[in-house]
């Protein structure tokens, strides 16, 4: 997380008030999102967004468990924790541990840019509109963006491809659906507002995974 004396700096030259207007911060401060494979529910995926004057924090939590019964065959555990300042992320810290592997990444704003590091990546300057891969803000696709797991610099071919219904809330809403190709695959939604609306993707052993939007 950012330190305070960066923070303060950040604050100095800041228009108080902006960050609203520029972000896509969901009604309710918050997405959660069950995690469905076979038509079972195997996790759930959560986005807390909270206001400190002109900060924004965003905290995700993922856990997920595959298994029979008491019998756990999969277990997956990641959070991530991002601060933004008037429209800009200023930091990003995520562990996560796969299955029994652990990974990590931090990303933290300086002169040169946003500075990442991770369990994959050497630490470098990532490209000026590059944002966290949390999906919740949709200018995430337009330009290479950030693997909160391991701090790898994703560059996938992003296609827009129409607008779909997908549930939320226990009703369905339109939704404009991406198909994001190459060194990510997967597709995602975003509603009208635009609010991260669901996900889908093949998972490592076949099967398809969908978030479901609560």
């Amino acid at each position: 997380m950012i330190g305070r004396r960066t923070l303060m700096g950040w604050l100095a030259v800041a228009p108080f008030g902006s960050l609203q207007a520029a972000l896509p911060v969901p009604s309710g401060d918050r997405l959660d999102f069950s995690i469905i494979r076979k038509g079972d529910k195997i996790g759930e995926h959560t986005l807390t967004f909270t206001r400190t004057g002109n900060v924004l924090t965003v905290a995700v939590a993922v856990d997920i468990v595959v298994g029979f019964g008491p019998i756990a065959f999969f277990r997956y555990k990641h959070r991530a924790t991002e601060q933004w300042l008037d429209g800009t992320v200023v930091s990003v810290e995520a562990e996560t541990n796969d299955d029994g592997t652990p990974r990590r990444m931090s990303g933290h704003r300086n002169q040169s840019g946003l500075v990442v590091e991770g369990s994959k990546a050497a630490r470098y300057v990532a490209p000026a509109q590059s944002l966290p891969g949390t999906h919740w803000n949709r200018a995430m696709l337009n330009a290479p963006f950030i693997n909160t797991e391991d701090g790898r610099l994703m560059s996938p071919t992003v296609t827009p491809a129409g607008s779909v219904r997908v549930p939320e809330g226990g009703r369905s809403v339109m939704a404009q659906r991406f198909q994001l190709r190459g060194d990510a695959d997967l597709d995602t939604f975003y509603d009208p507002t635009p609010s991260w609306a669901g996900l889908r993707f093949t998972a490592r052993d076949g099967s398809e995974i969908v978030y479901l939007r609560l």
